[in-house]
């Protein structure tokens, strides 16, 4: 049974296997989380994420998908790099947005990480509803089977922070 825990804070600086970056298809750094980590994590992230988009993701890493790289300079030993669906009112994707955390598990599984810290995946200028993208994130956690014993999902802003905890409620 994975536990979950609520951290309102910065995630690249919690000490944890590894942390998820929600990344966009090119996995060249970005705004938000990713450029974040990317800047807090330094260049052997950029490096590993060119080197998978010569070879494995030459068109970069589809929607729902995950991959691992070094964490570089952060206190993760891993970044699990996965690419949230953009919301729209008109198509549900919400298989897409669970599969980010499904995958995202399964690449951890595969790295034999026992914590892994989430950002709320989609739910910044991607533009998912806090309260869809945290119940999602928080079922599709909780009804993946996995080695993980320990998700954090760590929130920057008391508004994301409280979406999340009605999701857990």
């Amino acid at each position: 049974m994975t536990d979950i825990r609520l951290v309102q804070g910065d995630i690249t600086e919690q000490r944890v296997d590894a942390v998820v970056n929600a990344a966009n298809s090119r996995l060249l750094g970005g705004g938000g989380v990713d450029g974040a980590i990317h800047r807090a994590g330094g260049p052997d992230i950029l490096a590993e994420c060119r080197r998978l988009r010569e070879t494995t993701y030459p068109d970069g890493l589809p929607v729902g998908q995950a991959v691992p790289t070094t964490a570089g300079r952060l206190p993760a030993r891993w970044v699990i790099h996965t690419v949230g669906p953009l919301y729209a009112k008109s198509e549900d994707r919400s298989h897409l947005l669970a599969s980010c955390y499904r995958e995202s598990l399964r690449v951890a599984d595969e790295l034999g990480a026992g914590t892994v810290a989430f950002p709320a995946v989609s739910a910044g200028v991607y533009g998912w509803p806090l309260d869809s993208a945290a119940e999602i994130a928080v079922t599709s956690v909780r009804e993946t089977a996995s080695t993980v014993n320990d998700v954090w999902f760590v929130l920057l802003g008391s508004e994301v922070y409280q979406a999340f905890a009605r999701a857990v409620r």
